[in-house]
This record gives structure tokens, sequence and C-alpha cells, in this order.
């Protein structure tokens, strides 16, 4: 299964780290960046560190949690004290903010590649999940990810926070909660461009973390535009998304009837089940529902 929730937990927070991993989060992303002052960053990656240590093999749900640091930005003075101090608790892998296009994640796989001997990580094992549209010039080159090569590259994940900031805009959403066009754009273009790329797509967060309908709805409507999953800013929010991203077991078995009537007629380009026409892109989400290789 996906990893359908993403949890943010302050990295300079004992208190917060130590309930984590009892979150149900299905990966963690300790956080060195904006929720930790300047004067907390070192606290933070001591404190991070020492609870990566401690959940190497953190199973919830009977799948292993992931376990994800945010680092600070590439223009900061921070990020390569903060892989030094992350990288031998062998995290799955880091989350790049403020990520300028592709060239920005080759600078962070090659500065990795260097950690990962010296901390006793197994080579190229650490992934990068890039925030890709946190200034206008990085929203318009998300596309330029989809063939760069990127060996590191596990996802593509979106903000509208920095974005928002950037162009001046004094509003996110319009009167029904849609997002207005900047940001869609931006959504759009993460969504096309890791399907693209063969690797998962993030919705960005609900920030209005009281607000468990509407996160209802924009996380329903994230897995139905196709999203692998979320991330969130408080606990209470992976329960609505965990939920959100789970096939219902109607979902499940309408699949399994499509499956099973196309493994009956190989040859078949269209089928009829309960007097509906199924061909073979039903076919194809049916058995990514299901897990199925094709």
């Amino acid at each position: 299964m996906a990893l359908r929730s993403w949890l943010f937990i302050p990295g300079d927070s004992e208190k917060k780290l130590s309930k984590a991993a009892a979150t149900g989060a299905d990966a963690i992303i300790l956080d060195l960046e904006d929720s930790v002052a300047s004067s907390n960053k070192q606290r933070a990656r001591e404190l991070t560190a020492a609870w990566l240590g401690m959940h190497r093999s953190q199973v919830t749900g009977g799948k292993r949690m992931g376990r994800w640091v945010r680092i600070n930005a590439l223009d900061s003075r921070q990020w390569r004290e903060d892989l030094i101090a992350v990288l031998p608790g062998a995290p799955d892998g880091i989350m790049l903010p403020k990520s300028a296009g592709p060239e920005s994640v080759q600078q962070l796989g090659a500065e990795l590649y260097e950690l990962e001997g010296r901390s006793g990580v197994q080579a190229g094992s650490t992934k990068i999940l890039p925030l890709v549209s946190e200034t206008a010039q990085a929203a318009i080159t998300i596309p330029a990810y989809a063939s760069a090569p990127l060996p590191r590259l596990a996802g593509l994940t979106w903000g509208a926070e920095d974005l928002s900031a950037a162009i001046g805009a004094s509003r996110k959403r319009d009167d029904q909660g849609n997002w207005t066009d900047a940001f869609r754009f931006a959504r759009i273009q993460t969504l096309l461009t890791a399907h693209a790329r063969g690797v998962f797509a993030l919705d960005t967060l609900h920030a209005d973390f009281a607000d468990e309908d509407g996160l209802r709805r924009v996380a329903e409507m994230a897995r139905a535009d196709g999203f692998s999953g979320m991330l969130a800013i408080h606990p209470a929010q992976v329960p609505v998304i965990n939920a959100a991203f789970t096939p219902s077991e109607a979902e499940l078995e309408e699949a399994r009837a499509i499956v099973s009537a196309f493994q009956a007629n190989p040859e078949a380009g269209a089928l009829q089940i309960d007097r509906r026409m199924i061909d073979r892109p039903h076919l194809k989400l049916a058995q990514r529902l299901l897990g199925i290789e094709e």
C-alpha cells in the first residue's frame, strides 16, 4: 500500500517526538526547517538524530513507518549541518524545501553520496522528496522533473504558503473553497509530472487542522484526482487522511470483478459488467487499486 499520510513533527519538540510513532501516520517527516526557530536548530538536529536511532524498524499497522527529515533550504547555511547530523540514523529520505528544479535535487544527491559513505549508510539508499512550487520560478519548471536524471527521486509534493508569499497572492482559494488558478496550476503540474516520472504524488497540507470536514473533502478529492497521499500538520489529521486514501470494500470488490473478467477474456478490448461497458483503462485502474503489477 502507498504511504497515505505524511505527518510533520517539529524536530525540536521532545514531547511531540515521543508521540510521533503512535500517531498512525504512514510516514513521519521530522522538520528541521520552518517549525524550528534559528536558535533551536542544533537542538532539533540532536533530537531528530536520536529519534531516528530509536525508530529504525518501527512497524505501525502491520507495515514499516516511513522516516523522513525535512532539512533547511539549499540557500541557507544550515542544510549540510542537518545532513551530517541525521544521516547516521539512516532516514528513508530527505524532504527538500524550496527546490528550484532538478538541479537542486542533483546537488542534494551529490552531497548525500558523500555523506552516506561516511555515515555507514548504504550508497544510494537515501531518497529525496522535493517541494517543487515554493517560488514562481520553481512552479513553472515542475515538468523538468519528468525527464531529468534523478535516481534518488521518490516523489513530488507542493506547497501553497510560500508560493502565495512569493507572488503576493492575498488568497489561495475561491469562495467555494477551490484553489485559485496559480495554485491549481502548481498542483496539477505536480500530479502529472509525478505520474509521468513514475514516482508518488503527494498533495499539500490542509492548513486548518481543526476543520475535519474540510480536510475530509480535500483528501477525498486528492485521492480521486490521482494523488497517492497527503501532507499533515497535526496528528488529528492522520486518521482522516488514511481513511480518505484507503479503498472501500465496494471499490475493491469492483476492481476484483474487473480483473477477473479480463482474466477470463484476455483478448477482449471491452467487456460488459453489471450493464456497464468496461475497457482496458478500467482494467488498469483496477490493477492499480489492487496493487497488481502489469
